[in-house]
């Protein structure tokens, strides 16, 4: 019953960890995302790039967020850019900028 009780608790605080580290992970992602649309993307409008940035961080892989960290540390090029565009081209992904869309012209 003891050795239960600890795994659960040695389990309950692995998976804290892993989602700070998924959190901090996914906030310098959003940095480097948001960055590469202003400079990359001038269709997509100044006011939008923060609903952009949310929804392909949303539909991106666990893998595609630790690239998104990487270019954090050794900047952003052609692939990042690639990479985004891949993720825009999800269904998902444009479900979810239709509906961000809506709710800011909404707003």
């Amino acid at each position: 019953m003891t050795l239960a009780l600890a795994t659960t608790v040695a389990l309950s605080g692995c998976a804290e960890f892993q989602t700070a580290v998924d959190s901090t992970a996914r906030r310098g992602a959003k940095g480097v995302v948001a960055e590469t649309l202003a400079i990359q993307f001038p269709a997509v409008p100044k006011e939008m790039i923060s609903p952009f940035t949310d929804c392909i961080i949303d539909n991106a892989s666990s893998s595609e967020i630790g690239e998104f960290t990487k270019d954090t540390v050794v900047g952003t090029d052609e692939k990042t850019a690639a990479l985004i565009r891949d993720i825009l081209s999800r269904p998902e992904t444009v479900e979810c900028l239709r509906s961000a869309s809506t709710n800011g012209l909404a707003g």
